[in-house]
């Protein structure tokens, strides 16, 4: 069934236009409120945000509408995406909020849902949401409208908890790390979470002004963070996105580590530990397959689910695994967390560092991925339907002639297509994806 306002991750647009309107926000709060409205008067819902100007506008709309179908609000104000899950849990809310678009830039924004337990929300719950976004929604009697209140402490209870997910047997001392916060949701959180662990801290993308989330910064623009690296001489870097649940790693060196060398590292260190669940990891069909081939040398399995940190997690519960993630930086460790955390899984990292006591260089970069190439493409219609474009990827696929992989999907986010190619012939994979691009932009 095709969903209008929902898509991988949420609902998520430019502000300002449909569906991102405080309106929109406003019916949201109505329906999802009554979906998870509990009897009496005791029904509460948490709601987080980044950094983005349109923040206040979604934050007071979203609450107007709890409000008005009889829930409690409790604001968290800004706070990273798995901070918002885990105090949904943790205050025993009926139902979490986070307003962010994640690694878009400030004029985008979106609304993603929680379930009691911390776990975003179903297709089905979200699909009831929508059918009660276009009815008519029953108000609550005045006496029974809810209340709203800022809970002051809470940058503090994430910070302890994600404290709480490092050995209690190593400290960071001597450690030097840069840590690049996008300007978004861990401003506050990140850099004195290190600190308190004994690291000394070099903080970059930490002042924002509602306008430079993610502006050539964070996980999604690591450039900053190499340079800061070695100009600073630091041991490590490590980059958040905008609402903190995507972690990029640079080395001592200024090389950029992804998401299958960190699930590379942090599987493998499970294994070894004797706390890996399932014997294997749960990646996508992104992650490389130098990534794969390395894993099955040590024993250890690759499931591979769709694009998406929430079909990830679907994989992970599904198989009984406790590690998963993407080569974007998505990483989710369940013995944790209830969906990807950049900073418990940056801790996790620093542990393996001080724990082998090498520099980052040789603890991070396990295996040699395979030529891999993704390109977005921005579209209008429905070009995949186009037979010049089913040639074109035919043809492609053809040319891999078994020896690669190849992978064309629509964004569920941003208007675009993602086309990418993976194989042993770099230039083979450059030109297959140069020529499906084309195929698309033409047509």
């Amino acid at each position: 069934m095709t969903r209008r306002y929902f898509g991988t991750d949420g609902i998520r647009g430019r502000t300002n236009s449909p569906p991102m309107t405080a309106a929109m926000a406003m019916q949201v709060g109505q329906a999802a409120g009554k979906r998870f409205l509990r009897d009496g008067h005791g029904s509460r819902v948490v709601i987080g945000k980044d950094t983005r100007l349109s923040g206040y506008m979604m934050e007071s709309a979203l609450t107007a509408g709890f409000t008005s179908v009889g829930m409690n609000v409790l604001q968290l104000g800004p706070m990273p995406t798995p901070a918002v899950a885990m105090l949904t849990r943790t205050l025993r809310a009926d139902l979490g909020v986070m307003i962010s678009a994640s690694h878009n830039p400030y004029d985008d924004n979106g609304i993603k849902l929680f379930g009691p337990d911390g776990y975003k929300l179903s297709d089905d719950d979200e699909t009831e949401i929508e059918a009660l976004i276009d009815s008519e929604i029953a108000l609550a009697a005045p006496a029974k409208i809810g209340r709203a209140k800022r809970i002051d402490d809470a940058r503090g209870r994430y910070i302890h908890f994600a404290k709480a997910t490092f050995p209690l047997s190593l400290r960071l001392d001597g450690l030097k790390v840069v840590v690049d916060c996008a300007h978004g949701a861990a401003y506050a959180v990140a850099p004195p979470a290190l600190w308190e662990l004994g690291a000394e801290v070099d903080a970059i993308g930490v002042a924002p002004d509602g306008f430079n989330i993610n502006d050539h910064s964070g996980s999604t623009y690591p450039k900053a963070l190499q340079l800061r690296v070695l100009e600073t001489g630091a041991d490590i870097g490590i980059a958040l996105d905008g609402d903190a649940d995507r972690l990029i790693v640079v080395d001592e060196k200024g090389q950029i580590v992804d998401g299958d060398q960190l699930m590379a590292l942090i599987a493998s260190r499970a294994a070894v530990m004797g706390t890996l669940k399932g014997g294997a990891l749960v990646a996508t069909v992104m992650s490389n397959l130098g990534l794969e081939r390395w894993l099955a040398g040590r024993g250890i399995g690759l499931h591979r689910a769709g694009v998406g940190d929430r079909y990830v997690l679907e994989m992970m519960r599904a198989r009984g695994c406790n590690i998963g993630g993407e080569q974007s930086g998505h990483l989710i460790l369940a013995d944790h967390s209830t969906t990807g955390d950049g900073l418990v899984a940056a801790l996790q990292v620093l542990a393996a560092l001080v724990a082998a006591g090498k520099p980052a260089s040789e603890v991070l970069h396990l295996f040699d991925p395979l030529p891999q190439l993704l390109r977005s493409v921005r579209f209008t219609g429905a070009p995949l339907e186009r037979d010049a474009v089913k040639a074109a990827i035919a043809d492609g696929e053809a040319r891999l002639d078994g020896n690669g992989r190849l992978l064309i999907r629509k964004s569920g986010t941003e208007p675009v297509i993602r086309v990418m190619a993976e194989g042993e012939d770099r230039a083979l994979v450059k030109a297959v994806v140069d020529d499906i691009c084309a195929a698309v932009v033409a047509a």
